[in-house]
């Protein structure tokens, strides 16, 4: 079998390349073997990362095990809740474009054969998926697991109940006392934080969109389960190398329609949109916003993870995990049974046996939450390119609310005036150049939706941005607005007090404002200096494509 890494260590002429191999103690044996890449994001800034030596150590013994000699490679990542609230927040979804590349130029640079990608948090594993379907080479994800829930007033919790106790301080709802209870005891341990976040929404949409073997999602941190399938994911992709199965076999229409299906199912994080999209795009698949709300309207939402409810992803894990998931969703042909998967068996053949074990962390097909996806897109004269909506997670009264816009030109200015009680019941938060062009780097806003839930304003108050939410967002929180401010969108033309009309079931949001009055305010509009003006952050706005194409690099 030709392999790639025939073009470094195989003839006379490749003697040069060789000898740095044995520099590093290779011997000739290894070097006859398929060289597997495993990206490891380990680092000790991230506690879903913390842990990652020991899961990539064990991807390095699946893989010997399996006849292949595995290569250790780093890939960055941020963490999202440390970044979160300052300067540090607009590197985050940036960074997703530098993970790809550098993971692409790893690979492509020492012409590895394959791919075990170990990454577990919010923007890296996105990021080294779009890698591997780029290059189209055989990969395998092995993420390392989600956090156990935390304990805070005899309650299981996540990180969630943090930010929003933050906001509850604020309030006068509990004292400092309480607030340092909640620092102490919200999270455990090393993992991707224990709610449907992001990172726990883009680990188990891996294993439905078939990258990552069965558990990938699910299977706790610090559970010797999480060690075990990180073998199996070293013998897998030697399975892939052998058989020459690539991540776009695995990766196409088929399989990115049964993601966007357990999208729905589970009640992913609207960030999920951005990836996907992202993911697609590399794919060379054709997908756009419509298709999410055509999901939306005939897959039913059967779970509430934290911050929708009150179960996290250990309960999900008990109670059957993606596959029990899947297999609800097969029942009524909601998925495509047929597709391939890392394990070299289609969907079907890997959940054949799954059931549901618990009703109140997975629900059944026929009692679902709601008939309706968890995500929900919107359009109006504020979005003409559409908007994203976490809908599991918005309370009902606030499906449909019409206020008074309360405009902020940064996610800085919103959140003093929040923290400083001059938001009201009824008001419509309006948080503008926060973009992937704007922003630059499109931050997540858990504070102000966070602070809102604390002080018991998530259902009174709704909350509009083109920047985007933190997984751990609940609420009426609508973000992604596109065009965005920076970009020439709408949202920029919002005044103080304009009337702003939110119909989430019926997919429309709306300044009620007409035509030639936005038109006036566009003729004297003028637009803000840049909010970054050296880094690469700058190259980055010039470059980025807007929410609606997945903050995609042009």
């Amino acid at each position: 079998m030709k392999l790639r890494s025939d073009n470094v260590t195989k003839g006379a002429e490749r003697a040069p390349n060789r000898s740095l191999f044995y520099a590093m103690g290779y011997t000739k044996e290894e070097l006859d073997r398929p060289l597997i890449g495993v990206v490891s994001a380990h680092s000790e800034i991230v506690p879903g990362h913390y842990h990652l030596d020991k899961i990539a150590d064990a991807v390095k013994a699946g893989i010997r095990m399996a006849g292949g000699t595995p290569v250790l490679i780093p890939a960055i990542g941020v963490c999202d809740g440390i970044a979160m609230g300052h300067i540090g927040m607009k590197y985050s979804l940036a960074s997703r474009e530098l993970i790809a590349d550098s993971v692409e130029t790893m690979t492509m640079a020492h012409q590895l054969d394959g791919l075990v990608l170990v990454p577990n948090c919010d923007k890296i594993v996105p990021g080294m998926v779009m890698a591997a379907v780029r290059m189209n080479v055989p990969a395998v994800v092995c993420s390392g697991g989600p956090m156990l829930a935390g304990k805070y007033d005899g309650q299981e919790v996540s990180l969630s109940k943090m930010f929003e106790a933050v906001g509850a301080y604020k309030a006068g709802i509990i004292d400092g006392c309480k607030l340092e209870e909640c620092e102490q005891g919200v999270c455990p341990g090393c993992g991707s934080c224990a709610g449907m976040y992001t990172a726990n929404s883009m680990n188990c949409l891996c294993e439905a969109i078939g990258i990552a073997l069965p558990g990938n999602g699910t299977i706790p941190a610090v559970s010797n389960k999480r060690t075990m399938l990180a073998k199996y994911a070293g013998m897998a992709i030697m399975e892939l190398v052998k058989k020459d199965i690539k991540a776009r076999d695995i990766i196409n229409e088929k399989s990115i329609s049964n993601a966007l299906a357990c999208d729905m199912a589970l009640g992913c994080s609207s960030n999920s949109v951005l990836h996907l999209l992202a993911i697609a795009n590399e794919a060379g698949v054709e997908l756009d916003l419509n298709l999410f709300n055509k999901m939306s309207e005939k897959v039913p939402n059967l779970c509430h993870l934290a911050p929708a409810g009150d179960t996290h992803i250990q309960d999900l894990d008990a109670a059957g995990g993606i596959r029990a998931v899947q297999n609800e969703l097969l029942s009524v042909g909601l998925i495509d049974g047929t597709a391939l998967t890392v394990t070299g068996k289609t969907v079907a053949e890997n959940i054949e046996g799954a059931h549901i074990l618990d009703t109140n962390s997975i629900r059944p097909i026929s009692n679902p939450y709601s008939a309706t996806g968890g995500i929900q897109i919107l359009w109006g004269n504020i979005a003409q390119n559409g908007c994203v909506v976490k809908r599991s997670a918005v309370a009902p009264e606030m499906l449909c609310h019409e206020g008074p816009a309360r405009v902020f030109n940064s996610e800085d200015e919103a959140i003093d005036a929040i923290y400083n009680g001059k938001i009201v019941d009824g008001d419509v938060v309006v948080i503008r150049y926060e973009g992937p062009k704007g922003g630059p780097g499109m931050r997540e806003m858990l504070n102000p939706t966070s602070a809102l839930a604390g002080m018991k304003l998530d259902k009174t108050v709704a909350l509009i941005t083109d920047g985007r939410f933190s997984g751990a967002s609940r609420g009426a929180s609508i973000g992604h607005v596109s065009p965005e401010a920076a970009d020439g969108g709408n949202i920029a033309l919002i005044e103080e007090g304009d009337i702003i009309a939110i119909d989430i079931p019926g997919a429309s949001i709306n300044v009620k404002v007409s035509d030639e009055v936005l038109a006036e305010r566009r003729a004297k509009y003028v637009a803000p200096e840049p909010n970054v003006k050296s880094g690469w952050l700058v190259r980055y706005a010039r470059a980025v494509s807007g929410a609606d194409k997945g903050a995609v690099m042009k």
